[in-house]
């Protein structure tokens, strides 16, 4: 059998890939479920997807699924260091796939390939940060009349999406995936927390109780991940811009300070805002000695890195696998993590699988409402769909053995009535 265009590492990798891809399905077991009723019901058949995200084992079980939907697929890497390579390989080889990524690859590289995957001609467009979406409007917006929607699954994608609908410039219907409940709080917060910990403990090997570990923005990423943080014994200190969010920080007991009172103390500093330049030259001039940076937040703008290259007089890479230390002129060091990028996935295996179980499953089930309803969507940001989100759930406690109580019909009539 013909293999389909690809450009990945090496593809002698992909046995050692199926591995990695078994293993996170035995976590998915949602997800499995809704691959074996694609498969009886093929949803997807003859539709395109062109797809810009982590190549990871836990996004090969979601291709699997849309391929056993009937889905034809082109995968381009949403983030250089979060590829895996033996997963690519795999996904070629074994699961029919079109994927253009590899572990490491420069800026001109990503931007090729998510080109080439747009050639792809795409009916539905997978997207991880909006940048295949930014690429298709801006670059080949030929392509745009073919396709019927897409998916976001990311906040920093869909603050993005929402700008661009805003100036009208959006021009076919994105669902937010990331804005469902079950994501915000499986994948954003439980998935976040533990993942970008895992990064970090991986790249530092570092103590984290009795540390001072700051966290950058208090949306369901941060609080995750200040959870996990207070788990591990650290002191955490919350910034945040918003006041509402600040004030539930302060009320669930974690010090709230500008970036400005918290830079000097932090011994961590972690961002996870989706906006940029969170952590300034100002900030950076006051940290102490051995300060660790990192940022789960999406892009690597939420640390001025061309401010701390500035700064440095030298740097020493690859101290230990994914950290950098910049030297200061006053002979301070400075540690980045993952080159400013998502250390959970740059320095770590991203959340675990049965975290993306869930995001993955909602996903899957939006891509066959999407090809079935797309043509009477109009071009926007779109929620959704509530019963997917409420039978994602369900598919979850079943898989977990949980069981739930059901209202009584006069508890439904109830809660309908307002005579009562």
């Amino acid at each position: 059998m013909a293999l389909p265009e690809h450009d990945v590492a090496d593809l002698g990798l992909a046995q050692a890939g199926v591995r990695r891809v078994e293993w996170a399905e035995r976590a998915m077991p949602v997800l499995g479920r809704i691959r074996e009723r694609f498969a009886e019901e093929r949803p997807l058949e003859g539709v395109r997807v062109s797809a810009c995200m982590h190549v990871t084992a836990e996004t090969a079980n979601l291709l699997r699924a849309l391929r056993a939907g009937g889905a034809d697929i082109a995968l381009a890497a949403s983030n250089p260091l979060s590829t895996q390579d033996d997963t690519a390989a795999a996904l070629v080889a074994e699961y029919g796939v079109s994927v253009h990524a590899r572990a490491g690859m420069d800026e001109d590289a990503y931007d090729r390939n998510l080109l080439t995957v747009l050639e792809h001609r795409p009916h539905l467009l997978f997207d991880d940060g909006c940048d295949l979406v930014n690429i298709a409007h801006t670059e080949r917006p030929d392509l745009i009349a073919e396709a019927a929607g897409g998916c976001e699954q990311t906040t920093t994608g869909v603050i993005r999406l929402r700008g661009m609908s805003a100036e009208g410039a959006l021009k076919l219907p994105m669902v937010a995936v990331n804005d469902t409940a079950t994501k915000r709080m499986f994948d954003n917060r439980y998935g976040t927390g533990q993942s970008t910990i895992d990064g970090i403990l991986r790249a530092t090997n570092a103590m984290l109780a009795g540390r001072t570990f700051v966290v950058a923005g208090f949306g369901y990423c941060g609080r995750g991940l200040a959870e996990r943080a207070r788990g591990m014994g650290a002191r955490v200190v919350v910034t945040e811009v918003d006041p509402v969010k600040a004030l539930d920080a302060a009320m669930q007991g974690y010090t709230v300070l500008p970036m400005d009172e918290a830079a000097p103390v932090g011994d961590v500093i972690v961002t996870v805002t989706g906006n940029r330049d969170v952590v300034r030259p100002e900030h950076l001039a006051a940290l102490k000695d051995g300060a660790v940076l990192a940022n789960s937040g999406h892009f690597d703008v939420e640390i001025d890195l061309d401010a701390l290259e500035a700064m440095a007089v030298e740097v020493r890479r690859g101290v230990r696998p994914e950290a950098d230390e910049y030297v200061l002129a006053d002979g301070r060091r400075v540690v980045l993590l993952a080159e400013g990028r998502l250390v959970n996935l740059g320095a770590a295996e991203g959340h675990p699988a049965a975290v993306m179980d869930m995001s993955f499953s909602g996903q899957a089930l939006t891509a066959a409402w999407i090809a079935a309803e797309g043509a009477s969507l109009a071009a926007g940001v779109h929620e959704v769909p509530g019963g997917i989100d409420t039978e994602v759930a369900r598919l979850e406690l079943e898989a977990l053995g949980v069981r739930t109580d059901a209202l009584t019909p006069e508890q439904e009539e109830y809660l309908r009535s307002w005579r009562a």
